[in-house]
């Protein structure tokens, strides 16, 4: 009995200083006098998430929403009870990603190089590390670069077209036409080896592509711990992504540059620029390789970094451009008019360089890329940014200061989203984007790449495969929707991205005029 009664005095003991620390903890931004979102006890901010009753994306917007309709110029909000800041106001956001940037250089994701090295990927990577990988990348993302992989870019066309032909007739899951596309392309591009998504969709690739999207409820335990206690999961040598994963793609990258190396091999894609700066240090011409010395040690990369860039861009480009994609032909076959603008334009286009593709003619092709870009607007495939405050930063015209190590959350769905920047913002409306619109569209409040910095490094690739694919779709097929897509679109609460439930299924048919060759 009196054990019992010990037990019980302990038990009551840990709630009560748990419930103690919880109400202490949730007074965090009432102390510094913040406005703070409705939260709950241990939950937070967003109940309805971790129950998967909403979408992050939606949650973030509606907390959003809430501090903007009370004028609020930013605000605080729970993750579980962790403290983030939410700046509202454009200024804010503008001093946080670019003007005030040293105070805000890292993301806060969690990284370990040695358990996991993977991980220490340029998006994820932190302070001197982060720069010093910057500078040594840029180079490979320029637009003679991604010119020099258009034609790989563009071969990947062909078993799209192939595919679609196959199905016609049917009513497609076109996100996984697209995934299946964009994981060729990627493979190609990064990697330099045939996936052959498009013809096997249970390829190794795909399957592996697929995985690190879907989630199961463990998973998802695991990234939140991951977020709420980096360091102590550090010291437990925790891995973010899944071994056989990590295995997979860290066998693919070192199979593919000893193969390469030994026999001399030399392809124009990403990664014989990453094969460059590990034996170079930098990125030279053709004829200058095996010329150049190089002697600034810190100016290589190491193989596990090449294994962890090419790990990211296939992660980062194959799901947020099908997702991209997706959404944009959802839109396209609900809106007739602006799908048959967009293709005239490609023909328009097409017409003046001999009926062929070239990354000149992508470039031309204006009206192509307002879609896309008002697609990103509607469907950002991030829906908030995250940055951590690394060194104390008074809020510029306040009295607010933010301490070194607190998170921020930037809300890119409910700027997007909001009709002071965008009237009447569920319209899908190209029309925001063209050359005279354009320049009222207030600075950063356009953030589907981010901004600043840490922009991401492959916008340029990512918009132009998007302008492939969907050339290469347009110009032979015309889409309509399907009665097997559920309208209202619901999103799926287990994804951080914007994923539908049941997917997007369109119906299509041939265009009055075949293009044969792109």
């Amino acid at each position: 009995m009196e054990l019992f009664n010990t037990f019980t005095l302990l038990v009551s003991t840990s709630f009560l200083l748990i419930w103690f620390w919880l109400k202490n903890n949730y007074n965090f931004w009432k102390k510094r006098n913040i406005e703070s979102s409705h939260y709950e006890y241990f939950w937070g901010s967003m109940k309805e998430v971790f129950l998967q009753k909403d979408t992050f994306s939606d949650s973030t917007r509606k907390i959003y929403r809430e501090f903007k309709d009370k004028g609020a110029r930013h605000g605080g909000l729970f993750f579980l009870w962790v403290p983030l800041y939410m700046p509202i106001d454009i200024e804010i956001v503008k001093s946080i990603i670019q003007v005030d940037f040293q105070h805000f250089v890292n993301r806060g994701i969690y990284v370990n190089e040695k358990a996991d090295p993977l991980s220490a990927h340029l998006f994820s990577l932190q302070g001197k590390k982060w720069k010093l990988l910057r500078n040594k990348l840029t180079p490979t993302f320029t637009s003679g670069k991604i010119r020099m992989m258009f034609e790989t870019l563009v071969d990947c066309t062909k078993g799209l077209e192939k595919l679609m032909d196959k199905e016609m007739g049917k009513s497609v899951d076109i996100k996984d036409i697209l995934g299946r596309f964009t994981t060729d392309v990627i493979g190609s591009c990064a990697f330099g080896l045939n996936c052959n998504s498009l013809e096997d969709p249970k390829s190794e690739f795909r399957v592996r592509g697929k995985s690190l999207f879907e989630k199961e409820l463990g998973r998802s335990i695991k990234d939140a711990i991951l977020f709420l206690l980096p360091n102590l999961m550090k010291k437990l040598n925790m891995k973010m992504i899944p071994e056989d994963i990590s295995n997979f793609f860290m066998t693919v990258v070192k199979d593919t540059v000893e193969y390469r190396e030994k026999n001399n091999i030399s392809r124009k894609d990403f990664m014989d620029l990453l094969i460059q700066l590990k034996n170079k240090g930098k990125l030279v011409d053709d004829d200058q390789i095996g010329t150049e010395q190089i002697t600034e040690a810190e100016n290589y990369i190491t193989l596990d970094e090449i294994c962890a860039q090419a790990f990211i861009f296939f992660e980062a480009g194959f799901e947020t451009s099908s997702t991209a994609m997706t959404f944009c032909l959802y839109e396209l076959a609900k809106n007739k008019e602006i799908q048959k603008k967009a293709r005239e334009e490609m023909r328009i286009v097409l017409s003046r360089h001999e009926g062929k593709l070239t990354y000149d003619a992508a470039m031309e092709m204006h009206y192509v890329e307002q879609v896309i870009n008002e697609t990103l607007r509607k469907y950002p495939p991030g829906p908030i940014l995250n940055r951590i405050c690394t060194k104390e930063y008074k809020v510029p015209n306040t009295d607010i200061v933010l301490e070194k190590g607190i998170r921020v959350m930037i809300p890119v769905m409910g700027i997007h989203r909001d009709p002071e920047h965008y009237p009447d913002p569920e319209k899908f409306d190209p029309e925001r984007f063209s050359e005279e619109n354009k320049r009222n569209i207030k600075p950063f409040t356009f953030l589907p790449f981010g901004e600043g910095p840490r922009v991401c490094i492959g916008v340029r690739f990512g918009m132009m495969q998007a302008k492939v694919g969907l050339t290469a779709l347009l110009l032979n097929y015309d889409f309509d929707m399907s009665e097997d897509t559920k309208e209202p679109l619901e999103f799926d609460p287990r994804s951080f991205i914007l994923l539908t439930k049941g997917g997007i299924w369109l119906k299509y048919r041939r265009t009055e005029n075949k293009y044969t060759e792109l």
